[in-house]
């Protein structure tokens, strides 16, 4: 009997070009196990995108199969949700091409993700970087689904896969669903301890906290986390003021459950040499179910290449489908 009502369908993916850390968690991560009871999603790891930077090869196969045993171990069940590796379906990288071709080069000069990388490696400015934005609106649009989940960092990916598909389906007829961005539930927008202006980031790794970080690591990087030079030297929420005890207030708020209010009157006078060991712990206790599964995950290979070979098998399956379709309408003779 078929179900009355379907599921919406939801993609997100992250690339595997850095560990894991505290902002990812905190921000999106820690949502996506509510998603996957809400929506049909799925779930890849963006290794096709990292190699726009140069990789070490070897450390990309470990951090793509750490980062799926940590996709697991935050919750994401493999038997609710599809978990691939994006270079394990062909059809992301045939379509990127197809849709390169119906994709404007202004408007990829005009990207500011291409901008902010060539900037930062001079000396790599490679094809991939420019037109990688169609390739990420292949990987939407390939699993035609009805939502993508956004950051304020990647609304202009978003807009640019929705202005792709309205120009094939323009030409074609309805070939694409044009997927709407879902801001998902707000997420707390982690800053770096050593830096708090910026966005926990795994490029400054001092102030950035790893999901699979030994409990000493973490606790030494928050008991030596920026506060404030202020006098009153309370632990009080002021992000204008106080930009390094607001983060912190905010990562002890999103660990324990607490309100910032709560938090406050928590730490009433008793200053940041009391509150700055009691985030970390509250962080260490947070991630260490966390790290010890994806431990044991990653010493059961046969199970992860279980998991992403039955991920790709899925994946394949809807993504070939869309592909045909593509092919068929652009005129290409069939196999």
């Amino acid at each position: 009997m078929e179900q009355a009502t379907q599921k919406k369908v939801m993609i997100s993916g992250i690339q595997p070009s850095g560990d894991l850390h505290l902002g990812n968690y905190l921000g999106p991560l820690r949502h996506w196990p509510a998603m996957i009871e809400e929506f049909d999603c799925y779930f890849f790891l963006a290794d096709l995108h990292t190699i726009t930077v140069r990789q070490d090869p070897a450390m990309l196969r470990r951090r793509t199969l750490e980062q799926l045993a940590s996709y697991i171990a935050c919750g994401l069940d493999p038997e609710k949700c599809v978990l691939f590796v994006q270079s394990h379906v062909p059809a992301h990288s045939q379509l990127a091409w197809v849709l390169d071709c119906y994709t404007m080069f202004g408007e990829l000069s005009r990207m500011t993700q291409f901008k902010d990388k060539s900037a930062k490696h001079a000396d790599n400015i490679n094809a991939g970087l420019f037109t990688y934005p169609a390739l990420m609106a292949a990987d939407i649009l390939l699993y035609q689904p009805d939502f993508v989940p956004v950051g304020e960092d990647q609304k202009q990916h978003v807009e640019i896969c929705r202005d792709i598909a309205n120009r094939f389906n323009n030409i074609y007829g309805e070939v694409f669903k044009v997927p709407e961005p879902y801001i998902a539930k707000v997420g707390a927008r982690i800053m770096s301890l050593n830096a708090p202006e910026s966005k926990m980031s795994k490029s400054m790794p001092e102030g950035c906290v790893f999901l699979m970080e030994k409990p000493e690591d973490i606790m030494r990087k928050f008991k030596r986390a920026v506060t404030d030079s202020d006098t009153e030297r309370c632990v009080r929420y002021a992000p204008a003021e106080k930009p390094g005890v607001s983060n912190l207030i905010q990562i002890y708020a999103a660990a324990t459950g607490k309100s910032y209010e709560e938090v406050e009157r928590e730490f009433d006078g008793q200053g940041y040499g009391k509150f700055k060991p009691a985030v970390g712990e509250a962080i260490v206790e947070t991630l260490r179910p966390i790290r010890e599964e994806a431990q044991r995950l990653l010493t059961d290979k046969t199970y992860l290449e279980s998991v992403y070979r039955a991920g790709a098998e899925k994946a394949d399956y809807v993504a070939n489908k869309t592909l045909r379709k593509v092919y068929k309408k652009v005129g290409f003779v069939a196999r």
